[in-house]
């Protein structure tokens, strides 16, 4: 701690009878830990951090676009407004994201989604665990970056093959029946992850096993663009800005096939993850930190404030991802996802813009998933852990689909706190737990029933331990 901050500490022990330095916030495991802005110190709190089990907490995050929520609650006053006294831990993986929940070296810390679903279940490349999470950060806000050979070979992003799922998978699979065995290689950000779903769902969408084409390995998110610079893999899929890096930092390096959005629009990417215990042992913390975070999902939901939040989050404090030269705009890597002006790039000198606010979604819904009253961004619905549970099935993950697949969506994803929560907080829920997701939300057009997860599942003749035809000559 810095002598001002020790100052600003001692000041406030004297002058409060709980001894809570609010002001004392800080960020670690970063170039350079400072103290709370203006505009944070002059909130006044609603919640008497005495009145918490719990006001000081360690709370992680990684250097991807959606630490936003958090940057923002931090720089905002918002964990201040609730009573809490946060450090901000910036971790090197989503592995360490979760595993430091796991291990209590975090109160909480964002998850990807399959991650609390993947540990209640026990499946393969999870840790076992009782995670928990009440809401999401952000729904969107991922890709899919190919390099250039596979630009080379045909393949180009998703939205120039008007919707041509053949076409797309004779490019694919020529691709990767052109490399030997050992350089078929797509990286994914953690094992069990939503992003290793999607890239074995859009493979097998083409009539591609995944398990026979190509190998899945794990990368920390700021590894990606170097590792496919170098050749180590062909292809990613990861949380913005490390997508646009491979267009806008790194000429040359690759181009986005698609958007997250389009295997699976309206899927959520990121939970807020704690560990059952702590909800049980520290309930009003637990409240306002939702609280904190819901606040500044809607804060980076608002369109006004999107270029704030994108130029923000660019410090080394965050994602780091400025640009070398100096009259560059420091936000050119983080605007695109947030603002919602999208270049697909390529290598044919054209620009593949895709203007659209919803390509992160923080709170505020687009009309096609806003038909449902109350719907909204951090709302979790239990549903789409069931699908998160068909897809763990269908990899061989587990040995097969949960008979207790309620029960552990429902103890998982804590639909009925939050709703609770966001009662208190004048913000309206929807009052049930499952939806259907239409076909024309997924890149096969093929929809999700909650109510059939099993027939779901064996409707893929594409999946693990599938039943296999045997002729005789």
């Amino acid at each position: 701690m810095n002598s001002l901050n020790r100052r600003r500490f001692l000041e406030q022990m004297g002058a409060s009878a709980a001894g809570f330095a609010l002001s004392s916030c800080a960020i670690k495991g970063v170039t350079a830990p400072y103290g709370l802005s203006k505009t944070a110190e002059a909130v006044e709190p609603v919640v008497d951090p005495s009145s918490l089990e719990k006001p000081n907490l360690t709370v992680g995050f990684v250097p991807v676009n959606d630490c936003a929520p958090f940057a923002i609650a931090w720089e905002k006053g918002f964990f201040r407004k609730y009573g809490l006294n946060v450090t901000l831990s910036r971790e090197a993986s989503w592995a360490n994201s979760r595993d430091g929940i796991i291990f209590g070296r975090l109160d909480a810390s964002p998850v990807v989604s399959g991650a609390v679903t993947n540990a209640r279940i026990g499946a393969e490349g999870a840790r076992h665990a009782s995670l928990c999470a009440a809401m999401t950060i952000h729904r969107h806000g991922n890709a899919m970056t190919m390099n250039k050979a596979m630009w080379n070979s045909g393949l180009r992003p998703w939205q120039d093959y008007n919707g041509n799922l053949e076409e797309f998978g004779k490019n694919f699979h020529g691709y990767f029946q052109s490399l030997p065995q050992e350089q078929r290689i797509w990286a994914v950000v953690l094992s069990s992850s939503i992003y290793e779903y999607f890239v074995r769902y859009l493979s097998a969408s083409v009539g591609i096993n995944p398990a026979e084409e190509f190998r899945v390995i794990i990368i920390p998110p700021p590894q990606m663009v170097n590792n496919v610079r170098i050749g180590a893999m062909q292809a990613y899929m990861v949380a913005e800005p490390w997508n646009t890096r491979a267009i806008a930092g790194n000429e040359g390096v690759g181009f986005t096939f698609a958007q997250g959005k389009e295997i699976w629009y309206g899927h959520p990417d990121r939970l807020l993850g704690v560990m059952e215990s702590f909800i049980e042992e520290n309930p009003k913390t637990y409240r306002s930190l939702v609280k904190a975070m819901i606040e500044a999902c809607q804060y980076c939901s608002d369109p006004k404030n999107r270029p704030e939040v994108a130029k923000y989050i660019t410090s080394p404090s965050f994602t780091g991802a400025k640009p070398k030269k100096k009259d560059a705009p420091i936000d050119k890597f983080t605007a695109p996802a947030i603002v919602g002006e999208y270049n697909y790039g390529g290598f044919d000198g054209q620009k593949r813009m895709a203007n659209d606010p919803y390509s992160t979604i923080f709170f505020d819904l687009p009309d096609k998933l806003a038909n449902i009253p109350g719907n909204h961004s951090t709302f979790l619905w239990q549903s789409q852990a069931i699908w998160l549970m068909t897809q763990a099935t269908r990899w061989g993950q587990i040995d097969q689909f949960p008979k207790d697949a309620e029960q552990k969506a429902r103890q998982g994803w804590k639909t009925d706190l939050y709703r609770e929560i966001a009662e208190e907080m004048g913000i309206e829920c929807p009052k049930e737990d499952y939806k259907v997701e239409p076909a024309e939300f997924f890149i096969d057009n093929k929809a999700f029933d909650p109510s059939d997860p099993v027939g779901y599942l064996n409707s893929f003749e594409i999946r693990a331990n599938a039943p296999k035809s045997f002729f005789m000559s």
